[in-house]
């Protein structure tokens, strides 16, 4: 039996733009991720979906909404999908970091099975969570299509563990902008990606088009 796992990126938020961390801190969508949710939800129109899954944070349950006013369809929150929870990081400018906690920001660039947050949570466990969720979801929802409206950092060490390899790889998995999609299969368990970060539909309005920190 095979399940489709179509995981949403976040439409353009206020740390996005502003480039302070907004991992558990409740950012809202910019105007323009407001658009970008729904250029996402067109894109969306080609995949048949069953259920709309988010996290219960503003900017993917906004993100969530404009997929499935689309389809009639109601969005299921579930905390466990956050973004990873940085402590003192949170609401920190990204400029701020490398001086005010140099080791856990070291990692966040270079080690990422190192990292544990000051205050928050560590990477392992950070995955840990994020994959029992996405576990758990399949398993009450097999044989279905379904939309998974999360984060950023979620969607990378979800695909890490896809692909069967560590967190010591997580700096070599691109990142993907903001209401990009990413779809994912898996058949007698076993994961295949078959589309990461798809962006074609954001034309003008992709965030990371007007930035360069990803580029580094």
């Amino acid at each position: 039996m095979k399940t489709r796992l179509i995981f949403v990126r976040h439409g353009e938020a206020t740390g996005n733009v502003q480039r302070r961390f907004h991992g558990d801190y409740d950012s809202a969508l910019t105007e323009n991720g407001m658009r970008q949710a729904e250029l996402a939800a067109c894109e969306l129109d080609r995949f048949p979906i069953d259920r709309i899954i988010a996290s219960d944070l503003t900017r993917t349950f906004e993100t969530a909404r404009a997929i499935a006013r689309r389809r009639n369809l109601e969005v299921t929150t579930d905390s466990k999908l956050r973004e990873i929870n940085g402590g003192e990081w949170e609401d920190v400018p990204w400029d701020d970091l490398p001086e005010k906690f140099p080791e856990s920001y070291e990692h966040w660039l270079h080690r990422m099975d190192l990292l544990q947050m000051p205050g928050g949570e560590s990477a392992e466990g950070f995955q840990q969570r994020v994959i029992t969720a996405v576990e758990k979801i399949e398993d009450t929802n097999a044989g279905k299509s379904l939309c998974i409206v999360t984060h950023g950092t979620v969607i990378k060490v979800l695909l890490c563990h896809f692909k069967g390899i560590g967190l010591d790889k997580f700096c070599d998995q691109p990142w993907q902008d903001n209401a990009s999609i990413t779809l994912v299969e898996k058949e007698d368990g076993i994961y295949r990606v078959l589309l990461k970060g798809f962006a074609e539909h954001l034309g003008e309005y992709s965030t990371m088009a007007k930035q360069d920190w990803w580029k580094k």
